[in-house]
């Protein structure tokens, strides 16, 4: 039987196994069980902040790689946000509703936020809480938090920059990258994030070059930094530990855009 001490010992262990197997279709066969375990445990211990977190990290990573069914894809990453926002309340154990607050007040609680396991809490919370708002492009109200999703984000990296292998200078990459400049956006400030975040991280995060043409390349339709980012990743080792399936991913995503760019651009 399950004591507390093993049940807090269980989503480390497997979850860096998950992130340390570059077979993408064992993972995609064998996770869903797992994510079944861990919603149970959160049933039993729904005030445990990691699980709460486990489950919100996996139930997210399996509807990005996996999940192609739009309804279905939106209830998985609707839960992961769901579940980020719990695991915060109860790490943090001060304003659960973040998303409520208006803006200045946001601004206040995010920049007194300065503990590792406060930080963690918030990173967990702001890229659940973007890829929820992607989902719900249609959803106005979604749309109107950007702002305080690029506010954590600005926070983390403030913070530390190199935090989650660069990934938090990867959100603020994709997120200035969301308006083109014939609408009044910069893509340049994009850019810089990009490029920042692969210069930390030494090229080893394959999905920053990924996101960087997906993102910025193309919205700019600059065809030779698009195909040279894509080649780049196709070309590197994909083994970085806790980065192996996500690169190994990245690599498949980098094969499919470079098929697609002549037609594109």
């Amino acid at each position: 039987m399950l004591n507390a001490c093993s049940v807090g010992r269980i989503p480390d262990s497997v979850s860096t196994a998950i992130l340390n197997n570059p077979d993408i279709e064992v993972v995609k066969q064998g996770l869903p069980a797992y994510l079944l375990t861990i919603d149970g445990l959160v049933l039993n211990y729904p005030q445990n902040a990691s699980l709460l977190a486990t489950s919100s990290t996996l139930n997210g990573s399996y509807a990005t790689l996996f999940v192609t069914e739009p309804k279905r894809r939106q209830s998985i990453i609707n839960k992961a946000y769901n579940h980020a926002v719990r695991s915060y309340c109860e790490t943090v154990k001060k304003q659960c509703d973040l998303k409520s607050l208006p803006f200045d007040e946001f601004e206040v609680v995010i920049a007194n936020l300065k503990k590792q396991k406060d930080i963690s809490a918030l990173y967990l919370l702001g890229t659940s809480w973007a890829s929820m708002i992607q989902e719900n492009t249609d959803d106005w109200n979604a749309i109107a938090d950007l702002a305080k999703v690029q506010l954590i984000m600005e926070r983390i990296v403030e913070i530390d920059e190199t935090y989650d292998h660069g990934q938090g200078l990867l959100y603020l990459g994709v997120l200035n990258s969301l308006i083109p400049p014939s609408l009044g956006g910069k893509p340049e400030i994009a850019r810089g994030y990009f490029e920042r975040a692969i210069n930390i991280t030494q090229g080893k995060n394959l999905y920053i070059k990924v996101m960087y043409a997906q993102q910025y390349a193309r919205m700019m339709f600059d065809q030779e930094l698009h195909d040279e980012l894509l080649r780049s990743v196709i070309a590197t080792n994909p083994e970085v530990e806790d980065l192996w399936l996500q690169n190994v991913y990245a690599q498949k995503q980098a094969a499919l855009l470079l098929a697609e760019s002549v037609e594109y651009f």
